[in-house]
């Protein structure tokens, strides 16, 4: 693996992901505009995610049968005529149905990482999945505040047509630069799609830790799905550029990805899952503090906000590097029933964050938010020793 390929692949996964982000920070605006209630406001982030989740169990398992390069190039192309569409739509049903769409082309970010593990050795594959898990993480962290700023400038309806654009241009350097990479023959799609059930009862590790990814990976889209709400509300009365800088500090938290990566590689997996588990757990307590509109309570909630994003982005590296050990030839299967499973709690928290700070306020969330990391840590402690 050329270094420069690694960082094209990091790249192409992290404009992938970050499309499902954009709209985190704007459903204030976007509810307003298509006509969507505050309580519902969510809607838009559940979509997203139940069509990355739709992606997971039916794009992703492809590259174990087609050439992944083209099917990158593809579906990189049916997301930027999404997201087009969700930046010229006139009412909610138009922008929830790109929205959809674009959840499940952009599913192909998980295509990339087992390409880029299935082009490294052994002796560095934690390490590349760990730089291409980094660029997906800063996609997805970084697309915060970028739409914010974008949407502070020119409305929200830009930064989906500027993505429009990017993306498209992602699809026509990876189809000149990325190499090629045939699976092996013999898989008809329907029987690929049945051996995801073979390959699910037969893995216990991929159970336990898309089950344990579930609840972590809910407690964050919780989070990031509330606080804008909370910053842009009186009680801080931040503007959509405040939020973005808000959310850019807390990209930080996508070093811990890499550097996982590379301790991962040495057997220092056990430890470092504890360190993720605890420090996602630590963020909600932090971010009780968060409600109170002060100096101090905007502090803790920054704080909370770098140490949930390191304790996904640690998390996610250890458990996928689990799951490439399963088996070389169905790593786009095993990734893809490892995100279908998991981002299926992100969809739930999307859903339920705007929710539980329209009815209960910050202390909701926070409270719903340190009982997934909780009952994700106590699974993860409940696995078998040895594993």
């Amino acid at each position: 693996m050329r270094s420069g390929l690694t960082l094209l692949l990091a790249l192409a996964g992290g404009v992938a992901v970050a499309n499902l982000y954009y709209s985190q920070p704007l459903l204030g605006p976007i509810s307003a505009a298509l006509g969507i209630s505050p309580a519902a406001a969510g809607l838009a982030m559940t979509v997203t995610q139940a069509g990355y989740g739709l992606g997971m169990a039916l794009v992703v398992p492809l590259g174990d049968r087609f050439e992944n390069r083209r099917l990158i190039v593809c579906a990189f192309s049916v997301v930027a005529v999404a997201l087009l569409c969700a930046g010229l739509a006139q009412n909610a049903a138009t922008f929830l149905a790109a929205a959809l769409v674009i959840g499940l082309g952009a599913s192909v970010a998980q295509v990339i990482v087992p390409f880029a593990s299935h082009l490294a050795t052994p002796e560095e594959r934690g390490r590349t999945v760990g730089n291409v898990l980094a660029g997906l993480i800063m996609g997805m962290m970084a697309a915060r505040p970028l739409s914010s700023l974008v949407a502070d400038a020119y409305g929200w309806r830009a930064i989906f047509l500027l993505s429009a654009g990017l993306v498209a241009l992602m699809a026509l350097g990876l189809s000149i630069l990325a190499p090629r990479r045939q699976p092996p023959p013999g898989f008809r799609y329907r029987t690929l799609l049945r051996s995801m059930r073979e390959l699910f009862r037969a893995n216990p590790v991929l159970r336990r830790r898309a089950v344990v990814q579930f609840f972590l990976f809910g407690a964050f889209t919780l989070f990031w799905t509330a606080i804008p709400l909370l910053l842009l509300s009186p009680a801080y009365g931040l503007s959509q550029r405040g939020v973005a800088l808000f959310a850019l500090i807390a990209v930080t938290g996508a070093v811990a990805a890499p550097i996982t990566g590379w301790a991962a590689d040495r057997g220092w997996s056990v430890a470092g899952a504890l360190i993720a588990l605890s420090a996602s757990a630590l963020s909600f307590v932090l971010s009780f503090f968060g409600e109170a509109g002060t100096f101090v309570s905007l502090a803790c909630l920054v704080a909370a906000s770098v140490l949930i994003d390191c304790g996904v982005a640690a998390s996610l590296v250890i458990s996928q590097r689990m799951i490439f050990t399963l088996g070389s030839d169905a790593r786009s299967r095993l990734n893809g029933l490892f995100y279908t499973i998991f981002y299926s709690g992100g969809a739930v928290g999307s859903a339920v964050g705007a929710w539980a700070y329209v009815v209960g306020g910050w202390s909701l969330v926070s409270g719903i938010g340190l009982a997934m990391t909780l009952v994700a840590g106590a699974l993860h402690l409940l696995e078998p020793k040895g594993r």
